[in-house]
């Protein structure tokens, strides 16, 4: 917008003008957000931009590594942590059923949890 129009608006009109290009724009992501922050007493605004969605870009031979990596490093932390819940619960129910499998030994967390429920 040339200087001499953009001057005979305020900024609350340039505000809006802006909000509106933007609503009009074609975004095929899942998740487009651009909100426009106004701080009182500075004449700036700032703004943010948030976009998720499928990457349809062609991966390179590295990015495919990473995310391999990626994938394989998060699905064995998901099992080591789902399989430490599971061994949790099942150390819980054996202390519920009063099953001691070794005399005199005990990892705490029986009483642990008693202690937390009351």
């Amino acid at each position: 917008m040339p200087e001499n129009v953009r001057s005979t608006f305020d900024a609350a009109q340039l505000e809006h003008l802006s909000q509106g290009l933007i609503k009009q724009r074609n975004s095929n992501h899942f998740l487009d957000l651009r909100p426009t922050l106004k701080i009182p007493l500075v004449p700036w605004s700032f703004y943010i931009v948030l976009l998720m969605g499928k990457n349809r870009r062609e991966m390179s031979a590295r990015e495919k590594r990473v995310a391999a990596r990626t994938l394989i490093i998060s699905l064995l932390l998901g099992i080591i942590l789902l399989s430490l819940a599971g061994l949790i619960v099942l150390y819980l129910l054996k202390s519920a059923m009063g099953i001691n499998i070794f005399k005199n030994f005990s990892l705490g967390l029986w009483t642990w949890f008693m202690n937390f429920l009351e």
